[in-house]
């Protein structure tokens, strides 16, 4: 009934909506998972961030996750070691879930000159990408840890997800380049 419910406010507050996004910020006419697959996406992402937020109320705000055909990916910062294992698990206990990629880091690592190199890693790659017309931006999550780059997202064909890793390894100053890119026709649910 709970699972009902969340569809209709999802419907809801899309159907409503004029700007044609849905669910974490992607583009409906660059998404090529099914709109029952974008729910079930969306469904999972709340539920993890509630039970994230139930657990610790700090995790609201320090945890981002992002949920693409039930593969999970998650970020942000924890101040322990057990805090990341505890998280991993609960994203490992949600329903549906297919993998999950952590790229949450262990807060005191950073320095504050690490941090801005890192925010100036993932504008470059973002950047890139919106101007390389091989590429669909909105189809991927950027996350740049200790100059390496977590790419979580959809491509539609072998072409461009290379290419969205080419991106990334132009880029310099950057370690290492940690793609969670899935085909469109890789989807589990997909038609296409």
């Amino acid at each position: 009934m709970k699972k009902i419910i969340s569809v209709f406010l999802i419907l809801l507050i899309t159907s409503c909506s004029s700007v044609g996004r849905f669910g974490a910020g992607v583009d409906i006419t660059f998404d090529p998972r099914t709109i029952g697959m974008q729910i079930d996406d969306t469904i999972m992402q709340k539920n993890l961030s509630a039970r994230l937020a139930l657990a610790d109320k700090k995790y609201f705000l320090s945890i981002q996750s992002e949920v693409r055909d039930g593969n999970i990916f998650l970020s942000g910062k924890v101040d322990t070691p057990e805090e990341k294992i505890r998280i991993t698990k609960m994203a490992w206990e949600t329903n549906g879930v297919r993998s999950v990629k952590n790229a949450i880091t262990i807060r005191g690592k950073a320095s504050f000159k690490s941090t801005a190199k890192d925010i100036l890693i993932t504008s470059q790659l973002r950047s890139a990408l919106i101007f390389n017309k091989k590429t669909k931006a909105r189809n991927y999550t950027l996350e740049t840890i200790n100059k390496n780059i977590y790419i979580f997202g959809i491509a539609m064909s072998l072409e461009e997800k290379k290419e969205v890793i080419n991106e990334a390894n132009k880029i310099f100053d950057v370690e290492n380049v940690y793609p969670s890119i899935y085909l469109a026709t890789e989807l589990s649910r997909s038609k296409l």
